[in-house]
């Protein structure tokens, strides 16, 4: 005859539920396991996918013919600023460059004309486009550790200055300024501006003065010129040659001074000083003791150092270089070149 005992059976009653919780749990555990192993084994058989446990086994997985890479570096955020009617601007080069050596990027592009993008423009004084803000995780990423003097940081954004490592800029937002002190001709208020950056001692700005002028000839009281000096370091006379063509200018003689500095360029490029410089003041009915004091004293050097910081700003790094209104000219083009687009111009 069993004895009934009250405490003894509730105690083993609740063991009991314990044992069956514990056993259902283990089931559905079991289950969950078991699901995911085959999950795993469905999405690598049908290529549909992967789960987060094999995503964190392997480096490299491939589905659905593409192959999938694990990295080390965060993803990072980049607005685009670009003009969708600029074919130019097209970012698709710059970021091809960009994803070799930062692949985590994701791009969404911005257009210029865009409440954004005049607040970006204006926020970061933007002078081309396409232009590149990134967001902050781009600090943790290996090219920012090398190639932070190329960003400008502005509340938590970052804008990557591309016209400091050489890619082609597709569009200007702004020209150059057109000091009082600058070298000029032609009506101020003429519908086109022609800015040129040049060196005296480059050959390719010789063949292509040659070239600008007969077509500023052409164009007399349609186009407003501004010469601006550009000397490159590797020519070791073309800063003497700057200060020399300023010189002329106070007197009102540019135009023959510089074509004939052009004229005699192999002549001066073997020298060294001013001397040849001062020669030259005599034959143009110039006063050769003013002319020789400006040159000594070099009295314009302010204004050659802020016309190389100034293209320093529009990334110009090579001469000649000449803005057309907003077109930009990079190199020796020729005459029909340049009035092709003056005549575009002049139709606006």
């Amino acid at each position: 005859m069993d004895t009934f005992y009250p405490e003894k059976n509730i105690s083993e009653k609740k063991e009991s539920v314990k044992v069956k919780n514990i056993s259902a749990l283990a089931i559905i555990l079991f289950g969950l396991f078991i699901g995911s192993l085959f999950v795993d084994f469905a999405q690598l058989m049908t290529g549909s996918g992967f789960s987060r446990s094999i995503v964190k086994q392997y480096n490299l997985l491939q589905t659905g013919g593409k192959v999938w890479v694990a990295y080390d570096e965060p993803k990072v955020n980049v607005q685009v600023v670009t003009d969708s009617t600029c074919t130019e601007c097209d970012p698709s080069e710059a970021l091809v460059w960009l994803r070799r050596v930062m692949p985590t990027i994701e791009a969404s592009p911005i257009e210029s004309t865009s409440d954004t993008g005049k607040s970006l423009i204006e926020r970061f004084s933007i002078v081309s486009l396409p232009a590149l803000i990134f967001s902050e995780n781009v600090t943790n990423t290996d090219f920012y550790t090398q190639a932070s003097s190329l960003f400008t940081i502005e509340s938590g954004k970052y804008f990557f200055d591309m016209g400091k490592i050489g890619l082609p800029v597709g569009k200007y937002l702004k020209l150059p300024e057109v000091r009082d002190d600058d070298i000029t001709s032609g009506p101020k208020d003429a519908k086109v501006k022609i800015i040129e950056f040049s060196d005296f001692q480059c050959t390719y700005c010789k063949t292509f003065q040659s070239d600008l002028n007969t077509v500023l000839k052409e164009y007399a009281g349609k186009v407003f010129f501004v010469y601006k000096h550009l000397p490159l370091s590797l020519h070791l006379q073309a800063n003497n040659a700057a200060l020399a063509v300023s010189c002329a200018d106070e007197q009102g003689k540019f135009q023959v001074y510089a074509d004939n500095l052009f004229a005699r360029q192999d002549e001066w490029g073997k020298t060294t000083g001013t001397q040849k410089f001062k020669d030259y003041s005599w034959r143009f009915g110039l006063d050769g003791r003013a002319f020789a004091k400006c040159l000594d004293t070099k009295k314009y050097q302010e204004q050659v150092d802020a016309d190389k910081a100034e293209a320093g700003k529009f990334f110009i790094t090579g001469t000649p270089g000449t803005f057309i209104n907003g077109t930009f000219l990079s190199g020796a083009v020729g005459r029909d070149v340049l009035k092709q687009v003056i005549d575009a111009e002049l139709a606006k």
